[in-house]
């Protein structure tokens, strides 16, 4: 009984022992014991807020559904013209369509056209929800991006990873028909595998007239020239 004793006494000095050691080390470096909580699986506010940034929907206005338009508390009316107008060839038409009394700030946190990385004047980033004069600049100071996999590593260096995502919400890069990766034309708005595929089956391409012919086989006049802004040829 006394042997018992003293090992229950023992381990209870064992376990005080490494949660005073504990304590002390965060104490000492919370940055630490924020890392080890990560870890260890539980959510920090931190993470959490990354994690909901993430995971924000942003509608391409060419792409969603009326359902998905009525659902973010577009009025029917606005709704309406945004079906029958699309696609819109650049957020200024859009923009335009939106009008002056719609409080654009908060409509464009939900839907938005994409803007052209290399094209897109500087001014008009802004009005990408969060961007202001500072980052607009340094979309621009990157000219020309030749891949997302780039937007990715330039704007990094001054945005999280979760920040950089929610950009890519906004813009894309044009990609060359006949050289760019599967990859950076699966980045593009609204192109999946299958369309990714039929980009890359008929190279090489001698003339965009070609590509018309080709990827008209499988998409309507409209949505061909929706496509059509996101690629060009080298001469």
């Amino acid at each position: 009984m006394r042997k018992f004793t003293k090992l229950v006494l023992g381990v209870t000095l064992l376990s005080m022992a490494i949660v005073a050691c504990k304590d002390q080390k965060a104490k000492a470096d919370p940055e630490a014991a924020t890392a080890e909580q990560t870890e260890s699986g539980v959510e920090t506010p931190e993470t959490e807020a990354i994690e909901n940034k993430a995971i924000a929907t942003v509608f391409n206005a060419n792409l969603a559904t009326e359902a998905d338009l009525t659902g973010i508390g577009l009025p029917a009316e606005l709704v309406t013209q945004i079906l029958e107008q699309r696609p819109f060839l650049n957020m200024n038409d859009f923009d335009a369509l939106v009008g002056t009394e719609t409080n654009k700030e908060e409509l464009y946190k939900q839907v938005f056209i994409p803007f052209n990385l290399n094209t897109t004047a500087e001014a008009d980033f802004k009005m990408i929800p969060g961007v202001g004069d500072r980052m607009a600049h340094e979309f621009e100071e990157y000219r020309p991006y030749t891949s997302i996999k780039q937007f990715r590593r330039e704007i990094g260096k001054y945005v999280d990873e979760a920040e950089v995502a929610r950009y890519e919400n906004y813009v894309f890069v044009p990609v060359e028909l006949n050289s760019a990766a599967e990859e950076d034309i699966k980045a593009l708005p609204g192109v999946g595998n299958r369309m990714a595929h039929e980009f890359e089956e008929y190279r090489p391409y001698t003339s965009m007239e070609q590509f018309r012919k080709e990827i008209g086989k499988y998409v309507d006049d409209k949505e061909l020239a929706r496509l059509e802004r996101f690629v060009y040829l080298e001469e």
